[in-house]
């Protein structure tokens, strides 16, 4: 008896089959989106350009959460409490000696304890500095770390850090360094350059917010910075503000590169090599310049 073919018995099963696998393939539109998912249907529309947006969505899971951005706020809010709290102060909102004579602080004196360069990031010198410094990383490093990894997002962050305190060690070298500013301002730098060269792409109105928003914060903390180390007569040890521009230029390249690859291979990118190159060479030139170079004892 010879083979029976099914599709002449039943000629529209596979026009069936396709429809239904196509069918399972489209979206419910009359499913009710969870919590989840309209948290990151706004996050896409806030960080990505159009053409990226259905890739991400595919791909978009709240498991696990934006675990390195919290983890660094913690310890560096976990830093802060037990010098106002355990050390002893003379006042917990704005910390003085406590954090001076801390092994974490970047003292220009002490800096052949090279971890100073990035550690100083977990000190704060008072309150106002801590919370502007959290608020900051936390509404742009969650985001971030949703669409980007962790390791992306952590590798800018310490990048500015870096950088923060190694610009300050050159062009500021007499100067202490606490705070997280250089991470924050990596964070802003590279998140501003998208914004900027991803505007055509981004709803109009929401690209000229985000920039907008990002121009008069580092405005007005710039001209904080600028008054609290040139015209303010107070009293304590005179922190140096170059971190910030040493973290917004790192944030401005490699930050740019990062985050702007979404969907990409980095090392196939050129821009990406030119920027660790360029990094590499500014450490190198800080590293050398603080052995044999640096007015600071």
């Amino acid at each position: 008896m010879g083979d029976i073919d099914l599709e002449l018995q039943d000629p529209l099963r596979a026009d069936r089959y396709e429809k239904e696998r196509s069918e399972e393939d489209e979206p419910d539109e009359n499913r009710k989106m969870g919590c989840c998912e309209k948290f990151q249907l706004s996050i896409s529309k806030w960080m990505l350009p159009e053409g990226h947006r259905q890739t991400y969505l595919k791909r978009a899971n709240c498991c696990p959460p934006p675990i390195f951005i919290i983890l660094i706020s913690a310890a560096e809010l976990a830093v802060f409490i037990y010098y106002a709290v355990w050390k002893t102060q003379k006042q917990w909102v704005t910390l003085e000696d406590g954090i001076w004579n801390s092994p974490l602080t970047y003292k220009p004196e002490l800096r052949q304890e090279a971890w100073r360069f990035i550690s100083y990031m977990f000190v704060h010198a008072g309150v106002e500095h801590i919370v502007g410094n959290l608020i900051m990383q936390l509404l742009l490093g969650i985001p971030l770390e949703l669409i980007h990894k962790g390791f992306e997002v952590g590798m800018v962050y310490l990048a500015g850090v870096l950088a923060g305190s190694l610009a300050s060690s050159i062009f500021d070298p007499l100067s202490a360094l606490v705070g997280a500013s250089g991470g924050v301002y990596a964070l802003m730098g590279g998140y501003f350059m998208n914004a900027v060269v991803n505007f055509r792409e981004m709803i109009p109105l929401l690209g000229v917010f985000r920039i907008l928003v990002i121009v008069i914060i580092v405005g007005t903390d710039f001209g904080f910075a600028f008054y609290r180390r040139f015209i303010s007569h107070e009293e304590s040890l005179k922190v140096s503000f170059v971190a910030h521009f040493g973290g917004i230029v790192a944030g401005m390249t490699i930050g740019y590169v990062f985050f702007s690859a979404y969907n990409t291979k980095l090392l196939k990118d050129p821009r990406f090599w030119l920027c660790i190159v360029g990094y590499i060479i500014f450490v190198l030139f800080a590293v050398l310049y603080n052995i044999f170079l640096s007015p600071a004892p």
